[in-house]
């Protein structure tokens, strides 16, 4: 496709040069009084506009489909790139507003320098071919010609900058404005809006922030428009003043009505195309710019672009340590600009095919322990060991196919039921007896059956024929996802089951008890009846090991346990 576009640019390029030529002969010819030849020079000015208006709708085809592709292409790149980033990436505004500023521009600047870069090449051809048949006239014209452009193209560029600064200046603000946009238009915010009546409120910080949008766009805008206007006349005066001094010379008989014709046209499409040169130029400028954006995104450093010449082959590496399980080695965690510790000390072994249930209230560290295990975060302080070898050492993609997690946030993602729980392990996506059996494991057997199409049933209302479950039903989806992984040997269910009843809950955890025996398995609950089925109980309090032991010896200390059991039955008497 490049190959045919460099061929339509070159082509579109000089056919003007020779549309101006024949129409200085059939001037000429007509002067003559030379009939035959007058209908033969137009017959030959036809095929050159025929062929000229092929060749632009040739150029403009390619153009769309080569900027369609590049627009694709740069897309993905950019969610390639996103894929690579880690927890701490999206956590944090200032790379958020970098993945919200490349994802905005991709489709546009990208084949936008690619369209500028081509007019560029073909503008200059064409200028540079009026340069040549002025230049024969008067190199003065010629001089004209490009001062005369350039005074705008420069204030352009100017604005073109300004325009840039402001527009990354206010990121932050556009992401705000598009979640509120989120918030106001979709089924996830809907109920809570309404029933609270936060309509009101959020459509007048959209509202604002739109208008506040508007005013600075706008002051940007009559700039712009009053400094194009003056410059643009300089260039039609100059047009003007040399438009006189050619028609004054061909009434004194300097020249042919036929030369005055094509010095004429000449000038005016040169400056045109000088003027579309500089244009193109101002174009790519500003392109360019916004193009930083996205290199500065793909230029964030992640575990993935660092080379780490300490990783093992975790298979061979598993077949030379007799060491099982998993261990914390005096374990510290703080979030990148934080003070506060969210996790110190935590020394603590999880023998392998044995269970462990966290216990501690809210904020007390007991998630982000599941993300250090997952490898989501890396330890600021200490480490993590699975089977004697520290999880940094570990190729990423082989630990995690040996964990199998159902966070207490997981997606609803708006597929058919069966790619919900399929996804768990992708390679048995469409195993519908594969699929099947995790359902059945995770006790969503009565949801399946429940609907017409079966697994086959689209689930959420993003898209036509879709169908929007209750909590408990998608807690029983994505606690069958879990059970999909079949690869997994290490169990985590990170509180999965608060929108089920207790009679539900309760044959979760027997089913997860029957499943993970054998395997090692790691729970996080705030019912104790389910706790106490674990082989170890630690209770984390202000992102420290407080009290770990099995439930008989935990009530027996009469500690912070004991504490919270106790409160907890008091609740069912």
């Amino acid at each position: 496709m490049c190959a045919g576009v460099s061929v339509l640019t070159l082509g579109a390029a000089l056919l003007p040069l020779g549309m101006a030529y024949v129409g200085k002969l059939i001037i000429d010819a007509v002067v003559a009084k030379q009939a035959m030849l007058t209908l033969k020079f137009i017959g030959l000015e036809t095929a050159v506009m025929l062929l000229q208006s092929a060749v632009l709708q040739g150029l403009s085809l390619c153009q769309l489909l080569l900027g369609a592709k590049l627009g694709t292409d740069v897309n993905i790149k950019i969610l390639e790139k996103a894929v690579t980033l880690e927890l701490r990436h999206f956590e944090d505004s200032e790379i958020y507003d970098q993945l919200t500023k490349a994802r905005r521009q991709a489709s546009l600047r990208p084949s936008a320098m690619v369209t500028d870069s081509l007019q560029l090449i073909q503008n200059a051809v064409t200028f540079f071919g009026y340069v040549g048949v002025l230049f024969v006239l008067s190199p003065g014209i010629v001089l004209g010609l490009v001062v005369a452009s350039i005074p705008a193209t420069i204030s352009e560029m100017k604005f073109s900058q300004a325009a840039f600064r402001l527009r990354n200046w206010r990121s932050p603000d556009t992401r705000k404005l598009n979640y509120l946009e989120v918030v106001l238009a979709t089924d996830e915010h809907a109920k809570e809006i309404k029933v609270l009546g936060l309509s009101k409120l959020f459509l007048n910080r959209y509202r604002e922030l739109g208008t506040q949008f508007y005013e600075e766009d706008k002051v940007l805008a009559i700039k712009r428009s009053k400094w194009a206007f003056v410059l643009s006349r300089v260039s039609a005066l100059t047009f003007y003043g040399c438009y006189a001094w050619m028609g004054y010379g061909c009434a004194m008989g300097l020249m042919t009505l036929g030369s005055l014709t094509l010095y004429m046209v000449a000038f005016k499409q040169g400056q045109q195309a000088f003027q579309s040169c500089l244009t193109a130029i101002g174009n790519m400028y500003e392109s360019n710019l916004y193009m930083s954006n996205l290199f500065d995104y793909f230029n964030i450093k992640t575990s993935q672009s660092e080379p780490n010449h300490h990783i093992h082959n975790p298979s061979s590496a598993v077949m030379h340590t007799d060491q099982k399980g998993i261990r914390f080695e005096n374990v510290g965690f703080r979030y990148e600009g934080k003070t506060q510790w969210a996790l110190r000390n935590i020394n603590l072994d999880i023998p392998s095919q044995k269970s462990l249930a966290l216990v501690g209230h809210n904020g007390a560290g007991k998630s982000t322990f599941i993300k250090l295990l997952c490898r989501l975060y890396t330890p600021t302080e200490g480490r993590i060991l699975l089977d004697g070898i520290d999880l940094q050492h570990w190729d990423l993609e082989a630990l995690h196919k040996r964990i199998g997690v159902v966070f207490q946030d997981f997606n609803q993602y708006q597929l058919k039921l069966k790619e919900n729980v399929g996804v768990g392990q992708v390679e048995y996506l469409d195993d519908d007896a594969k699929v099947e059996l995790a359902v059945q494991k995770g006790g969503a057997n009565s949801v399946v059956e429940s609907l017409e199409k079966g697994l086959e049933t689209p689930l959420g209302r993003w898209f036509n024929g879709g169908l929007e479950l209750s909590g408990g039903q998608w807690q029983k989806i994505a606690l069958s996802r879990g059970f999909m992984r079949e690869t997994a040997d290490i169990l985590i269910l990170d509180e999965p089951t608060a929108a089920l009843d207790a009679e539900a809950e309760q044959a979760v955890f027997e089913r997860f008890r029957e499943l993970t025996l054998g395997k090692t398995s790691i729970l996080i609950s705030h019912r104790f009846p389910t706790v106490r089925m674990a082989d170890t109980i630690v209770v984390l309090e202000g992102g420290q090991i407080m009290e770990q032991g099995t439930h008989d010896e935990l009530i027996a200390l009469e500690g912070r346990y004991a504490h919270l059991f106790t409160l907890q039955a008091q609740g069912y008497l």
